[in-house]
């Protein structure tokens, strides 16, 4: 598997209209959030998925944006900003090793991977510290690129996260992508 991070200035273009024109992030999470949730997203870019998902979970609700690249949490601030968004989102810059959940063990209902867990040097410790995170019950939704990551990577993921307490609940069907709905024990 590949373990390069995407280039903060690549943020841009997974931000843009064009990219949202393309590929809607709304159905990809709406089946998975309601108001007061607490959602945790690793590796959310300039926050493509973010301020959808800060606006389908309400005023009551959160979400944890994560990322190694503080560029690309910089730009989301901004964007969640100016969508009068912020203060429903927890933008947090981590070292590589570590998602940092300081203060969310056990209270996130819903977590997104998207496109990002490939670019680890080793799954086991992430999805052990979103299983940490995560309530009894709550989902994962893992999806990964099809065209970086092949049949068998995946499955090689869905075991690392199988490990760490998740079981297979679905298989949603996204675009171009390899995808798995997980299920906290």
């Amino acid at each position: 598997m590949s373990h390069r991070v995407c280039p903060w200035w690549l943020g841009y273009f997974l931000a843009s209209p064009v990219r949202r024109w393309l590929m809607k992030p709304d159905p990809i999470v709406s089946p998975y959030l309601r108001q007061g949730m607490t959602v945790l997203e690793p590796g959310p870019g300039m926050g493509f998925f973010t301020l959808p998902m800060a606006q389908m979970v309400g005023e009551s609700g959160h979400v944890i944006a994560i990322d190694v690249q503080p560029k690309m949490i910089n730009r989301l601030k901004r964007r969640a900003n100016k969508a009068g968004l912020l203060n429903r989102i927890d933008a947090r810059v981590s070292p590589a090793n570590s998602l940092v959940t300081n203060g969310v063990t056990g209270k996130v209902d819903f977590t997104l991977a998207f496109a990002m867990v490939h670019e680890l040097p080793d799954g086991h410790p992430f999805f052990r510290e979103v299983a940490a995170a995560s309530k009894p019950g709550a989902l994962l939704l893992l999806a990964e690129p099809a065209g970086h990551v092949k049949p068998e990577q995946f499955a090689a993921e869905l075991k690392r996260a199988s490990d760490a307490g998740f079981m297979l609940a679905g298989r949603p069907i996204i675009k171009r992508s390899h995808a798995a709905l997980l299920r906290r024990a």
